[in-house]
């Protein structure tokens, strides 16, 4: 086992370990703060519970703001420095939460640290599938998922020992980790434009367009369009998980502050623990097959949780939930970096970051309005919405096949129904590069 991981330490990229290490700071970021931020908001800030999603959405705001003017910037001034300045921002931006008093003031800080997030998450899954043959991307991403995940056990398990003092601690480890991840990547760093793009970039890349008009791209691709909007609402309804699971076992008096901190952290495990055997199951199975059974998972999660909010329905409802997003995934980067150019990779990153935003923003606001008319309404009306979801979301992935394999001469290697595109130089190239 030693042996194995000191081998793949040494044979991978650098800049792809370092993306899955941001990844993991990003992680116990959200991880901390997701939980206990409805609780936060609602017993010390003292803002009703209706209106804590709008709050939320302060955050996905500043994210739907920049992404599409900023979002794939570093396609053009490079990946190290977005990064850098991004997980900088959203570091300084969750700590100044520990500060601020007032509704006013936190949804200021929130929509500042959403412009940052903007560029963060794309640009690390951009570095990732610059220096990491195609053929693999779909692995790559399944390790940034259990990346994320890792941190997502740590983070909610810290925020449960530091609710035990206050909830405002929370936002303050959640900004230290991401401040300590930003000064790694400035000194670890090297910049990866450029790397693993073929030689003769024909009408990718060799027509530069500039100013503004640069990053918008990935936003006029009517083919992404469509696939991100059945994302958006696959992702809308299982958010109200994280959103609104707070409220309804704090109010039913199942879960302590901390103990929904272990819930989510005990999640987070399940991620780390199966994901790579997860991805390995889907790879003999096309797209259609895994959203749906992805749609199926999520509904039962909710069926359980309208029929009590019982201890057992909450550690199975989010288990089922976590083996949903194993599942799904993967599956969207890989697809979306799949219709990619080279030479646009961040800025379509970018775009698929803006509906994970619209997840974040209108989740949040959706799920806790309905849970202020019903306890159980959210769950309730979340079943035929998340099935409705899985079936496009499937669909639509299927439909990328011709057009992301139009140019290609590989089969497809992901299970995501795109085709890719071989590596027009030898894959131990680009390792090679950065080791």
């Amino acid at each position: 086992m030693i042996k194995t991981f000191l081998s793949f330490w040494r044979e991978t990229p650098r800049p792809a370990l370092l993306g899955l290490l941001l990844f993991f700071c990003a992680g116990f970021a959200d991880g901390a703060l997701v939980p206990f931020f409805p609780l936060w908001a609602s017993s010390e800030a003292g803002i009703p519970i209706g209106a804590i999603g709008l709050l939320f959405g302060c955050y996905a705001g500043g994210e739907l703001l920049a992404a599409p003017l900023i979002g794939g910037i570093a396609d053009r001034v490079g990946r190290r420095p977005v990064l850098i300045l991004a997980s900088l921002g959203v570091g300084c931006g969750f700590t100044a939460l520990f500060f601020v008093h007032g509704v006013v003031a936190a949804a200021v800080v929130l929509i500042a640290t959403g412009i940052c997030e903007s560029v963060l998450h794309p640009t690390i899954m951009t570095v990732i599938a610059d220096v990491t043959p195609p053929s693999t991307h779909s692995r790559w991403f399944s390790l940034a998922h259990v990346s994320s995940s890792a941190g997502q056990i740590l983070g909610p398990a810290s925020g449960a020992v530091l609710a035990l003092m206050s909830l405002r601690s929370v936002f303050l480890a959640s900004g230290t980790v991401l401040l300590l991840g930003s000064l790694v990547m400035l000194f670890a760093l090297a910049e990866t434009i450029g790397a693993g793009r073929g030689t003769d970039d024909d009408d990718d890349g060799a027509e530069e367009e500039e100013g503004l008009s640069a990053l918008l791209p990935a936003f006029r691709d009517s083919r992404l369009a469509r696939l991100l909007g059945w994302v958006v609402l696959f992702e809308i309804s299982a958010n109200w998980i994280e959103a609104v699971i707070p409220l309804y076992a704090r109010d039913a008096g199942t879960l302590t502050p901390s103990g929904i901190g272990t819930l989510f952290a005990f999640a987070a495990a399940l991620t780390v623990g199966l994901q790579m055997l997860v991805s390995r199951f889907a790879e003999t199975r096309s797209a259609l097959w895994l959203t749906v059974a992805a749609g199926v998972t999520t509904s039962a999660a909710f069926a359980l949780l309208a029929a009590s909010p019982a201890m057992l329905s909450l550690i199975a409802a989010v288990s089922l939930c976590a083996m949903a997003q194993m599942l799904v995934g993967p599956l969207v980067p890989t697809a979306v970096n799949a219709l990619a150019p080279p030479a646009r990779r961040a800025s379509y990153m970018a775009a698929s970051s803006v509906a994970v935003d619209l997840k974040d923003s209108l989740g949040p606001s959706l799920g806790t309005a309905l849970y202020a008319i019903a306890p159980r309404l959210p769950w309730i009306a979340g079943i035929p919405l998340v099935v409705i979801a899985s079936l496009g979301l499937g669909a639509a992935i299927g439909r990328a096949r011709p057009a992301a394999g139009s140019s290609a001469s590989g089969q497809d290697k992901t299970g995501t129904g795109a085709t890719l595109e071989e590596p027009s130089i030898p894959d131990g190239a680009v390792v090679e590069n950065y080791r």
